[in-house]
């Protein structure tokens, strides 16, 4: 591990992994991944409570997040549990502002990304907000997969069409936990610096799909926000694995049980 990344606090939620990372430290060891060229592609996990719920119930997936190179704070839950701990000054690094941090220095670096997922509609808007608000911003490419499983031909030729574009950043928007078991399993064959899934970040970017305010993120109410605007994609995550995660949480920082690392 990087000297930068040993240096970091990293605590366990029901036995996986959060660095205690902000939004600046991310784009910054993302930066040095990207001077390091020619060595394996680097994973981040952007991490909230429903993924380290899935790695809770899933060993697999838990297993993929421990072998994460950098696992960033999405969510509020692993913000509050890091604050009960002790970690007082620990904020949020979500997905959708690594973005948007990395954009405003690619604009000034000359940095490319390739974004992979999402809808063709909403990579046009991508691109055009992108262009407009960040010309300095290189897209290497996109691609909208179909809604079903990729032939291995299919499959094979996406992967060639990122390592011919020769980003420096792969961005994958296909929600949790579908994206990191893509770049998970995918990893090997990706010849770029830094491959990380933001889920809705590409709609957010894009303007297709509007952000919660930052002060209801602030106070750890964006998964309210976000639910009035889709239940019926997110009512299953948020009132049957939700009160079960806090269920687990709560047993877990009472000390009554303990959670595999």
């Amino acid at each position: 591990m990087p000297d930068a990344l040993a240096k970091l606090s990293t605590i366990r939620v029901l036995g996986s992994p959060v660095h205690l990372v902000t939004i600046d430290q991310t784009v910054d060891q993302m930066e040095r991944w990207i001077e390091e060229r020619g060595q394996r592609c680097r994973r981040i996990n952007v991490t909230g409570f429903h993924e380290l719920w899935v790695g809770y119930e899933d060993s697999d997936y838990r297993s993929m997040l421990d072998r994460a190179d950098l696992s960033i704070p999405d969510g509020i839950a692993p913000v509050w549990v890091s604050r009960i701990r002790g970690y007082g000054k620990v904020k949020r690094a979500p997905g959708a502002e690594v973005m948007r941090e990395f954009f405003r220095r690619a604009n000034v670096r000359g940095y490319s990304s390739y974004f992979y997922g999402d809808t063709e509609s909403t990579l046009t808007q991508l691109q055009i907000s992108l262009s407009e608000t960040w010309p300095g911003h290189r897209i290497a490419g996109m691609y909208s997969p179909p809604f079903r499983q990729l032939t291995l031909q299919e499959d094979k030729e996406a992967i060639e069409r990122i390592n011919d574009a020769h980003p420096d950043v792969l961005w994958v928007g296909l929600g949790s936990p579908k994206q990191d078991r893509w770049i998970h399993e995918r990893l090997a064959k990706l010849k770029v610096p830094v491959a990380i899934g933001v889920g809705a970040a590409f709609a957010f970017t894009a303007g297709t799909v509007k952000r919660c305010p930052a002060w209801l993120g602030s106070v750890g109410l964006e998964w309210a926000y976000r639910l009035s605007k889709e239940p019926n994609k997110l009512w299953r995550r948020d009132f049957i694995d939700g009160p079960r995660f806090l269920f687990h949480l709560g047993m877990e920082l009472t000390g009554m049980r303990k959670y595999s690392e």
